[in-house]
């Protein structure tokens, strides 16, 4: 079991940036994919970043590319999506998740572990 904690969301205009954490409980978090999903309001939750369990692949949206980062800190047990040149269509809530020994996931229903969630707003 992991249970996963956003944080790091908040109000930013158009062109700045935020860093996203996802720190997890547990042990052993370093063996697990992690994803990065987000759902504006009206719309379907969407694949933004992923990671392989071994932190080797990444995998980004097209929208994102270029301007998206994941990466994960496996001492401090967190997975971060630094997000530089943020753009209005950017603003939704933000979820982690994990699953644990698999490989780039971009499909929300394999992932086992969810985060709460934390809002983002890119103000024009």
């Amino acid at each position: 079991q992991v249970q996963l904690a956003e944080s790091g969301g908040g109000l930013v205009q158009a062109g700045g940036s935020l860093r996203l954490s996802c720190a997890a409980s547990g042990r052993s978090f370093s063996t697990y994919a992690t994803g990065w999903f987000r759902q504006a309001p009206g719309k379907e939750r969407e694949f933004v970043a992923a990671m392989d369990w071994s932190g080797g692949t990444t995998d980004y949206v097209d929208s994102v590319k270029g301007r998206f980062t994941i990466s994960r800190d496996n001492a401090k047990n967190t997975v971060y999506l630094q997000m530089n040149t943020l753009r209005p269509e950017d603003t939704a809530v933000y979820y982690c998740a994990a699953r644990r020994w698999a490989s780039v996931i971009r499909t929300s229903v394999e992932y086992a572990y969810w985060g709460q969630g934390t809002q983002v707003t890119v103000s024009s």
